[in-house]
């Protein structure tokens, strides 16, 4: 019987990689005018794109309940030696409390706090699903995620400070200001907490060549297997714009680029965009 990893849908991982690691996937709810919405299976970030761009409120998040991670162990813990859960940062969500309740009706199932979110929520996701398929023990698998979560690096430029306005999170006279000096802040995760750690101006795109040499030049601390190029709907070009700049600096086995959920979506908005890696120490 094989170890079996699922996670929030927060983790942001292509269908591709989910499919290759045979990962589920629990998804949050996105409340969009008042209704509940399954995130990544009845609502997508395109969805409340359009729905903001139209005049509608900002979408808001809630966490999956105690009752749906009960039903979800429930199903699987007999068909597995083990399952282990990978949620969301205890910080932004109280996923991994609910789930952590739901864990203590069963006596093989293990919670894990990715202390992130995103594709750096991912990154933990894909490194649990490796140690498995490699035959690691259980408990040394949930050892190797809590050493690991310090590690990964996630960060984003964000375009569009409007999401962040309607959502309570930035100030209008703030978001009037960077738009006049054509400020994009970066928005770094540390310690299972946001906050901005640097202000960039220009273009979007110029500003994203900055950040990227900003995260990568000179470094010696970073794992080369993988990284992430992760938004949920930035131009081609800007896209494009960081996988040409990205080799320039450090070279990675795959540079993999993801579509950010609903859960980023909904706080940040369109043009947002992250490179997001491992440290090695």
């Amino acid at each position: 019987m094989a170890v079996k990893i699922t996670s929030d849908s927060t983790c942001d991982l292509t269908a591709d990689l989910v499919a290759a690691h045979d990962i589920e996937i629990v998804p949050l709810s996105i409340v969009k005018d008042g209704r509940p919405y399954r995130d990544g299976v009845e609502i997508t970030p395109a969805d409340i794109f359009r729905h903001v761009d139209a005049g509608g409120d900002i979408t808001t998040t809630a966490a999956v309940s105690v009752g749906e991670y009960h039903d979800v162990f429930e199903r699987l813990s007999p068909r597995y030696e083990a399952v282990i859960h990978i949620t969301i940062s205890a910080d932004f969500s109280s996923c991994f409390q609910n789930a952590c309740i739901a864990a203590g009706d069963f006596d093989n199932v293990y919670v894990v706090d990715s202390r992130n979110l995103s594709s750096g929520h991912g990154h933990v996701v894909v490194e649990a699903a490796l140690a498995a398929e490699a035959g690691m023990e259980v408990r040394d698998i949930v050892t190797f995620l809590n050493g690991l979560t310090p590690r990964v690096e996630a960060s984003f430029i964000i375009d569009r400070l409007d999401y962040m306005v309607k959502g309570g999170r930035c100030s209008a006279v703030t978001m009037l200001g960077a738009n006049l000096l054509r400020l994009k802040p970066c928005i770094e995760v540390r310690d299972g907490k946001m906050g901005v750690v640097k202000k960039y101006r220009g273009s979007f795109q110029k500003c994203l060549t900055d950040y990227v040499r900003d995260r990568l030049q000179g470094r010696d601390d970073i794992e080369s297997e993988r990284i992430f190029i992760t938004h949920p709907d930035a131009p081609a070009e800007a896209v494009e714009a960081v996988r040409a700049e990205i080799p320039k600096y450090r070279s990675f086995r795959r540079v993999i680029e993801t579509r950010a959920g609903c859960t980023v979506s909904s706080h940040c908005g369109p043009n947002t965009l992250g490179i997001l890696f491992i440290r090695s120490k």
